[in-house]
């Protein structure tokens, strides 16, 4: 355990840091396989609309510090091509 005040703090910090950080990239994490699992059961329209909803999320991870604004580029343009692929395939 920490014996200077200025550690004890910074730790108690980390704690709240860390909950907070796993919780942000669960909601990424779980936005993200929403629009994978539609396009996988082949549902066009839920494909589309948990897209429109996932993108933000991914912006807003990468404005929190969660991600790399390139692997959220990456991420966004994925699952934009899968999305797309479903649509013109039926």
């Amino acid at each position: 355990m920490a014996n200077i005040k200025s550690s004890e703090k910074r730790a108690r910090q980390t704690v709240k840091r860390r909950a907070h950080n796993m919780a942000a990239r669960s909601k990424l994490r779980t936005a993200i396989k929403s629009v994978v699992n539609a396009v996988a059961l082949g549902d066009k329209d839920a494909a589309a609309a948990n897209l429109k909803v996932a993108g933000p999320i991914i912006d807003s991870a990468v404005n929190k510090g969660l991600i790399h604004r390139n692997k959220a580029s990456r991420h966004k343009s994925q699952l934009n091509a899968r999305v797309k692929e479903l649509s013109q395939a039926g």
